[in-house]
């Protein structure tokens, strides 16, 4: 990769391809794809990684809300796009756009069937989602009658596909659990088939479940944090390629005595003669309070480099005694050689906050 001059978020879209061919293997052919692309596809650059996966033919998109779907939509994205909590409000920009929502509750259902039934839609297409353990959203089994009779009786909307979603695919001490959500989840397939014609596509899994539950693909799968290069498990990151490599310069070294302190409120003390890195990133970039205070490191010419002090909002200083480097050398907070998954793990969090919660006054620059 090609030095940076500032902080940057690298974007490699031939581990993207790579993770969706690895993942497409663990799945039968004549299964659908769906690629979740929501929060800026966690973090990257959801038009580049949308237009990328596009090409090579993936099956559907996924978005949490609106304007999401209306920026690939704008952006050239051709294919479905799902909308996994739309908002009363935006129900008519979701129709203007082709976007397919996601309606857990009766509240969403009439609402959606109102607006399509205002525009003059005919046989708008809507996926219903049922809750079967996380607790999140989601209609409940019992009211499935209900629902499709609200449904049968008007000619707006009809349903594309059900789904789910499962609450500990990654965690196989909870398989017990996984497999009774699968359970229920296969009872409501069942009925739906006999209410509805044609029979609904069906959707549960996740990137978790693709690996561990393979049974349970169905129609369609979805996948979110395995394309970007992370799958809750060392065996399955180690067949993955992290996508985004954040990276950083020294903006200027300091030469410290024993006994100074370093960072607002004089939270680092060294005890000894320190050299530190001051970089030109903080929490304001997505790189937390959590991060300081020596539990975290970033590599700087293949060596590791505490965090030391309080993260201040556009800074960091590291600790870089014993490191030749020279103020403009690169800095590599997380990617390549030192995954995301592990950078957040020094301060009890998971790589999808980590990398969702990238700043977008970072620049991305799209490789490959």
């Amino acid at each position: 990769m090609s030095r940076v001059t500032e902080t940057t978020l690298e974007i490699d879209l031939q581990a993207l391809a790579h993770n969706y061919h690895y993942l497409r293997s663990k799945i039968k052919p004549e299964t659908k794809f769906m690629a979740v692309v929501k929060a800026y596809a966690y973090g990257s650059d959801a038009q580049a990684i949308a237009l990328c996966l596009q090409n090579m033919d993936v099956d559907y998109f996924a978005v949490a809300y609106v304007n999401e779907g209306v920026a690939l939509r704008n952006a050239g994205i051709t294919k479905p796009i799902l909308v996994l909590h739309p908002q009363k409000v935006h129900f008519r920009t979701l129709i203007e756009h082709s976007l397919e929502p996601s309606i857990y509750s009766k509240a969403i259902l009439t609402g959606f069937v109102s607006v399509a039934q205002e525009m003059g839609i005919h046989h708008y297409p809507v996926h219903l989602k049922f809750n079967t353990g996380l607790n999140r959203l989601g209609f409940e089994a019992n009211e499935l009658r209900e629902i499709s009779k609200i449904i049968t009786n008007q000619k707006a909307i009809t349903v594309r596909a059900v789904m789910s979603h499962l609450a500990a695919t990654e965690d196989l001490e909870e398989t017990e659990f996984t497999l009774t959500q699968l359970q229920r989840f296969e009872v409501i397939c069942k009925e739906v088939d006999a209410l509805f014609k044609p029979a609904p596509l069906k959707h549960v899994l996740n990137t978790s479940g693709i690996i561990n539950y393979p049974q349970a693909q169905y129609d369609m799968v979805r996948s979110g944090i395995g394309l970007y290069g992370y799958g809750n498990d060392s065996d399955v990151d180690n067949e993955l390629k992290p996508i985004g490599t954040l990276k950083t310069i020294i903006a200027q070294k300091h030469f410290i005595k024993a006994g100074e302190t370093v960072g607002y409120n004089r939270k680092y003390k060294s005890d000894k003669e320190t050299i530190t890195a001051t970089l030109p990133l903080g929490h304001a970039d997505g790189i937390g309070r959590e991060y300081g205070h020596g539990k975290t490191y970033v590599s700087i010419n293949g060596h590791k480099a505490p965090i030391i002090g309080n993260v201040c909002m556009d800074m960091i200083m590291v600790d870089v005694t014993g490191i030749e480097c020279e103020e403009g050398d690169e800095v590599i907070i997380f990617g390549k050689g030192l995954p995301a998954s592990e950078f957040s793990e020094t301060a009890n969090t998971i790589s999808y906050e980590l990398l969702t919660g990238l700043s977008q006054r970072i620049s991305r620059v799209i490789k490959n």
